[in-house]
């Protein structure tokens, strides 16, 4: 992947867009006028809508974050193969935790909402709209900056900002972490937003049905 396509003029807009969403968040969530699954719904998509407005006008263009129109369907091919590798090296990894007395469930179970119509929408938003927001700005935007000083660094720094950005109720956020570095390295090796994007969307996927049967 090329260094440099993130400078400090973009990264400093898409925080600031991002900080101003999540005061405004903050403020709709305290009237309590809307579900706050809801609210969060929808800032994630302006957040999403903003970062690509930005990269787009100020920056360098959609390709400098991996979403080079032309280059997307590819992207979501490669995806959908590395999310297969990614399941099944899972899946091994899994058994093996199991036979040294592990239970593997307790790393990745979620508690689900009550009502089915917050399940929805909880669905909705952290299978689909909550990757793709993730994504387009720590892969896309941390990662993007990181990256001038080299694979490592900007492995670390979006995997941290991405691990400190979720809710760590005890022990070690195993899927936060393993997500993040898998994430990045998918969009260092195929230079697509969209590799990451779809291992995130199928991983949560993969969660929540893990959550709903066991």
């Amino acid at each position: 992947m090329e260094a440099g396509k993130i400078d400090v003029k973009t990264l400093c807009a898409a925080i600031a867009a991002i900080v101003v969403v999540e005061l405004m968040v903050v403020a709709a969530v305290s009237g309590d006028l809307f579900h706050p699954f809801l609210i969060l719904g929808i800032a994630r998509i302006v957040e999403t809508a903003l970062i690509i407005a930005i990269v787009v006008r100020i920056g360098k263009g959609a390709s400098s974050i991996g979403l080079n129109p032309l280059e997307l369907t590819i992207g979501f091919k490669k995806g959908l193969i590395w999310a297969v590798g990614f399941g099944i090296v899972a899946g091994i990894s899994f058994v093996i935790l199991s036979l040294f007395g592990f239970n593997p469930l307790d790393m990745i179970q979620v508690q689900l909402p009550a009502g089915i119509g917050v399940v929805m929408m909880y669905v909705i938003i952290s299978v689909f709209i909550g990757p793709v927001a993730e994504e387009v700005f720590f892969r896309g935007i941390i990662y993007g900056f990181f990256r001038r000083w080299g694979i490592i660094a900007a492995l670390i720094a979006s995997s941290l900002l991405f691990i400190l950005a979720h809710s760590v109720i005890r022990g070690v956020p195993v899927p936060q972490v393993v997500g993040g570095i898998v994430f990045a390295l998918a969009y260092e090796i195929e230079g697509s937003l969209m590799v990451p994007i779809i291992i995130h969307i199928l991983g949560n996927m993969a969660i929540l049905i893990v959550s709903l049967i066991f």
